[in-house]
């Protein structure tokens, strides 16, 4: 058999709204937003060495369940920015929404999960601060991807 590519991880998200300047107010009532790049129809909103890929084009109806996650250096904060914004906020354990054209976006807390930047990126993007908590180090030390003692 071929060797085959390993995945290492996820450039971008792309996202259907019906209008990119309508998207970025949205977006941008929510989450700092610092740098955007522009083409015809497109949006690219900078996430430090990532982006999220804005598409102006007709999403269509909502897909029940199909959604992808946020990571934020402040979880509350996030949540605080959706409910003074206005937005519906799903029931149950973790901080989802829909944007107005239907994407379920699950926000996450940097410090809980086990992706992680580099420290020159984190120190680039101003959170050079930003550590994780003891269960996301543990889950990073089970799977041998923490830093040696």
């Amino acid at each position: 058999m071929t060797e085959r590519p390993r995945l290492v991880g996820i450039n971008h998200v792309a996202l259907e709204v019906g209008d990119i300047e309508e998207a970025l107010e949205f977006y941008g009532r929510i989450f700092t937003i610092e740098g955007v790049d522009r083409m015809a129809g497109m949006a690219f909103v900078d996430m430090g060495d990532q982006f999220i890929a804005l598409s102006e084009r007709d999403p269509g109806q909502p897909d029940r369940s199909r959604h992808f996650g946020l990571v934020v250096d402040d979880k509350p904060a996030a949540r605080a920015a959706l409910e003074e914004a206005g937005v519906k906020i799903s029931g149950g354990r973790f901080l989802d929404f829909r944007d107005p054209w239907g994407n379920l976006v699950q926000i996450v807390d940097y410090r809980d999960i086990q992706f992680t930047k580099a420290p020159w990126v984190l120190e680039a993007m101003g959170l050079g601060d930003l550590e994780k908590r003891p269960k996301a180090l543990d889950e990073l030390r089970e799977k041998g991807l923490s830093e040696p003692d």
